[in-house]
């Protein structure tokens, strides 16, 4: 991805550029690697490594260390529910349900047969006045019930097509 003269290359160049050392562009890198292929592979965090002088395993530290970054294969629609406390206390346990029912995927972590959704519980969405807070990919919703979840999904649904 980083080859001599790419873009990307190009790019992350100028990212290091506005740090002391390379390796304090290691989360941009880590961004621009998951924006390109969905996740970040070992062979991804072994490539980043070598870019900005670190080793493979503090590559990994990091990534394993952030939920924003995946280790894995998602669905298109990287579905973040927040289940802290307060957003318990406003129904967070059924609008999980409600996703993983209406969007195919049976448990969390596990993306749809068709690929479309990954659900996952995360700590913490920062919206706690707004219960319950859900993320899909970079946008997101606030006081989420069960009851609207149909509509969410059909909008992100019409998402995809506008897309391409």
């Amino acid at each position: 991805m980083f080859t001599a003269g790419s873009a990307r290359r190009k790019e992350l160049d100028d990212i290091i550029s506005r740090y002391p050392e390379k390796r304090a562009a290691l989360l941009p890198a880590l961004w621009m690697i998951q924006q390109e292929r969905g996740w970040i592979s070992e062979d991804s965090m072994k490539e980043v490594g070598e870019q900005l002088g670190c080793t493979a395993a503090y590559v990994k530290g990091v990534v394993t260390f952030y939920t924003m970054y995946h280790q894995h294969p998602v669905g298109r629609n990287f579905i973040q529910v927040c289940t802290t406390s307060p957003c318990l206390c406003a129904g967070a346990d059924d609008v999980v349900k409600a996703f993983l029912e209406l969007t195919g995927c049976r448990e969390l972590g596990l993306t749809s047969p068709d690929g479309k959704y990954t659900v996952i519980e995360v700590e913490c969405l920062g919206a706690c006045g707004f219960a319950t807070p859900v993320q899909i990919n970079e946008d997101y919703v606030e006081n989420v019930t069960p009851a609207k979840v149909p509509e969410i999904l059909a909008d992100s649904l019409k998402a995809i097509k506008a897309e391409g």
